[in-house]
């Protein structure tokens, strides 16, 4: 399947001489939800402004659909819309006139009917013959929301788009995403609520410095650098861990009355039966068992300071 976004070798050095994009490569399959995470600077705005147009890369190559964004920009652009993290509406027109303007800029014919059924999904319906000025901030958010919609594009950039927005917006909003994308639309998303990307996303990308650090599918990232934690609650209080035991990452609590025992979730053999049987071998009998696995905001925290600790 060709991938709807393909992006070859990008670079970004600004006059300043800062090097905000240093050779990302990354592909997007059509109709798949991608999560960019990285702290801020690492680079994920300049992408996005990169494949949207917006911002002009020092060397690489970026297709659209098949289409290359240099050659054939005014094509690339219909098939994208952008949600910004900043306001970029004007404050004097009404939110029909608006989100009617972004169609006609993008040379798509008149359907009032789709912006009708937009507004009315964003909660945005009662509001169309007000002037943005007069809209609440998260408001404004959803016009910023409709106007990347307006055109029916095939690609959804979404930078930070819940960043200081309310909890109804943000629920509104998953439920809008899930709905395109059972449409087709492929959907690109920067985030600092990692819980979101962990909860929509069908694969993640890591950025670093400019540089992807990572690319997984969801599901295998939280497999293969996930941790798990188990909680061994003792019958009996423990001085020490017991020499049979120090290959483990096992400790101790401080009340002595619980093993705490860390171990990779992709490593079979490197799990609780193991440790159980080493316990049962002791005599060390416990009471309960409780296990936790990492968080997808824990991996990427470790994966970011491993590559900042790589790069000294």
């Amino acid at each position: 399947m060709q991938p709807i976004i393909a992006i070859e070798n990008i670079q970004k050095t600004y006059k300043s001489g800062f090097k905000a994009l240093n050779g990302v490569s990354l592909t997007i399959q059509p109709g798949e939800i991608f999560a960019l995470l990285g702290p801020n600077g690492a680079g994920k705005t300049t992408l996005i402004g990169t494949v949207c147009g917006l911002v002009r890369p020092s060397g690489g190559r970026i297709t659209v659909d098949g289409l290359d964004i240099h050659d054939n920009y005014r094509e690339v652009r219909q098939r994208i819309g952008l949600v910004p993290q900043e306001l970029a509406v004007s404050m004097f027109e009404s939110v029909w006139d608006t989100v009617k303007f972004s169609r006609g800029l993008f040379g798509c014919k008149p359907n009032d009917d789709y912006l009708a059924e937009l507004l009315k999904n964003l909660s945005l319906w009662e509001k169309k013959d007000t002037n943005i000025m007069a809209l609440s901030g998260g408001m404004k958010r959803r016009v910023l929301i409709a106007k990347a919609l307006a055109h029916e594009p095939r690609v959804l950039f979404l930078d930070e788009p819940t960043a200081g927005v309310d909890v109804e917006l943000r629920r509104d909003m998953w439920s809008m995403i899930r709905k395109l994308r059972e449409q087709g639309v492929t959907i690109i998303l920067t985030t600092h609520y990692i819980e979101e990307a962990e909860d929509m996303a069908d694969r993640i990308g890591v950025i670093s410095k400019g540089e992807i650090i990572l690319v997984e599918q969801k599901h295998d990232l939280m497999q293969q650098l996930g941790k798990k934690t188990l909680t061994v609650h003792l019958a009996e209080p423990l001085d020490k861990i017991p020499e049979l035991l120090a290959n483990y990452d096992i400790s101790i609590s401080d009340d002595s009355l619980s093993l705490i025992y860390q171990y990779s979730t992709a490593d079979q053999q490197d799990g609780v039966a193991p440790l159980l049987e080493k316990l049962a071998s002791l005599n060390i009998g416990y009471q309960d068992l409780s296990t936790k696995q990492s968080s997808l905001e824990e991996i990427f925290v470790s994966l970011v300071a491993e590559k900042v600790e790589a790069a000294q």
